[in-house]
């Protein structure tokens, strides 16, 4: 066995400092070692009788780590796939470690001996393992681990390391057990433990590969040429689209210590991790022990983590996202942090506008959901085109068109009550798949700009905003389908690699 002790003289003070401690400098050692080594043996025997890990579902986190002695740890950690929504109306058939994606959070201590059980339920198609990076030999633990539906495997391991590490099944095709949801996180506390804040959280990206484009309804297969491509469809924190916004966001007070504790299951993209109105006060940058102050985005590698802690300042919505932007806003890598309490005017004078970067998911879910399933039962209704269309419109449009759907000056033209706009639906249809540049009338008045084409936007979406634009501020029109937007894409010839 490696002499620990000695190792430990060159490594980090992981819990908190982040200064490092030279090898032939023996009285910086972190007296918390020695405990280890009276414990027995270079990392000490197991004391006491064994512990059942607390397995927590993303976005919390189990309770620190209250020891002072390694222990035998036992986690029992069960393989589901499952049907779970990916985006509003579209369904995946999710692979998962305990039911979520990303799967159960692990927290154990430096020198536990970890008793690993894999269940791989009745019902599962596929066989699974899996390979958690905090373990030190072969695979991770992979080649002992491999378990067929209705089967359960054992295999234990001395946790040597300190750290934040990932998990993942390597199953062959290992990307694609991955792809569909297979990863996790596993701390690893040094003796000292962590340094005490206020709330602590879990958050994991990953990215997704489905056969239809982002936000197409239904249920969706997995695109194994989009993956090996690395053509991701969606770029998402925690499983879903909606899993850390509105009613599902991260919660905190003014004042208060964060610690978010980060991976990213990849399979393939790195992610620009950062947090919209915040500064990282300190980031454990690769889930290690040295330490990063003052950072503004932080580079997570498929696989790998990072732990950041920040305080909040002042109130109102902050924005998580992956910052190389297209993922953010096309392809879903957003959430939000909503922090209450007193106002800071100090620190920040002013006001939140959620809209500039949540866009659609500034406004309420609700009635897009309603659509979708409305949608999906033959029953949708002008009035439930028109609400959803309104949320859509709030985060798409309103920005240049204005919330009233007055325009602004004499560059972007009025919706209220346009003749241009109400003349021709399959010309407004275009018109936002499409773009428009150059001069146009409306109302009379001469109006010059650039509108871009919004061909992202899926043929629901198109449809139930220009219904909710046809029937507000006073216009009044028909219905827009969504078969009527699929008609005039169809129509349109667009360069090879252009989106459609």
């Amino acid at each position: 066995m490696r002499n620990i002790i000695g190792l430990l003289t060159l490594s980090l003070h992981f819990g908190c400092q982040g200064t490092v401690r030279a090898a032939h400098d023996e009285a910086e050692t972190p007296t918390s070692y020695t405990a280890l080594e009276v414990a027995g043996g270079a990392m000490g025997d197991p004391v006491g009788s064994p512990i059942h890990a607390v397995l927590t579902s993303p976005p919390e986190v189990p309770p620190a780590v209250d020891r002072t002695t390694p222990a035998k740890v036992v986690v029992e950690l069960e393989v589901v796939e499952k049907v779970m929504p990916i985006s509003e109306g579209v369904d995946y058939t999710f692979w998962t470690f305990g039911g979520t994606v990303p799967g159960s959070f692990i927290r154990i201590r430096q020198g536990d001996t970890v008793e690993f059980h894999l269940q791989n339920h009745p019902d599962n198609k596929m066989p699974h393992n899996i390979d958690l990076h905090a373990v030190t030999g072969p695979g991770g633990g992979a080649a002992s681990s491999f378990t067929a539906p209705g089967n359960q495997s054992q295999f234990s391991f001395q946790a040597l390391n300190p750290g934040l590490f990932v998990y993942h099944c390597a199953t062959a095709p290992v990307g694609m057990h991955i792809a569909n949801g297979m990863y996790g996180l596993i701390l690893v506390e040094p003796p000292e433990g962590l340094a005490p804040v206020d709330r602590e959280y879990y958050v994991m990206q990953g990215d997704w590969y489905t056969v239809g484009k982002y936000r197409e309804k239904g249920l969706q297969p997995f695109d194994m040429q989009k993956g090996i491509e690395e053509n991701a469809t969606y770029v998402l924190f925690n499983g879903s689209e909606g899993a850390l916004v509105g009613d599902n966001a991260l919660q905190a007070k003014v004042g208060e210590h964060i610690r978010l504790f980060v991976g990213n299951g990849g399979p393939n993209l790195v992610s620009s991790f950062h947090l919209i109105g915040e500064i990282f006060d300190k980031v454990h940058f690769e889930g290690g022990s040295l330490v990063q102050e003052q950072v503004q985005t932080t580079l997570i590698p498929a696989g790998g983590a990072a732990i950041v802690e920040f305080t909040v300042e002042a109130p109102g919505t902050y924005v998580l996202v992956d910052h190389s932007i297209f993922r953010a806003f096309n392809k879903g890598a957003v959430g939000m942090l909503k922090v209450e309490g007193p106002d800071a005017k100090g620190v920040y004078s002013g006001k939140e506008v959620d809209a500039v970067y949540l866009a659609d998911k500034a406004a309420p879910a609700a009635p897009i959901a309603e659509a979708s399933q409305a949608t999906a039962a033959g029953t949708l209704s002008l009035a439930q085109q028109v609400d959803a269309g309104k949320a859509l419109f709030q985060g798409t449009c309103s920005t240049c068109h204005q919330p009233d759907g007055k325009g602004l000056g004499d560059v972007f033209p009025p919706l209220a009550e346009s003749d241009f706009l109400m003349a021709d639906v399959e010309r407004s249809i275009g018109v936002v798949l499409n773009g428009l540049s150059g001069p146009i009338e409306v109302n009379g008045r001469r109006f010059d700009s650039v509108m871009p084409p919004m061909s992202q936007l899926n043929d629901d979406e198109v449809a139930h905003i220009l219904t909710y634009v046809r029937n507000s501020f006073g216009n009044k029109g028909d219905a827009v389908s969504p078969e009527q937007v699929a008609r005039v894409r169809a129509t349109t010839e667009r360069p090879q690699g252009a989106a459609h």
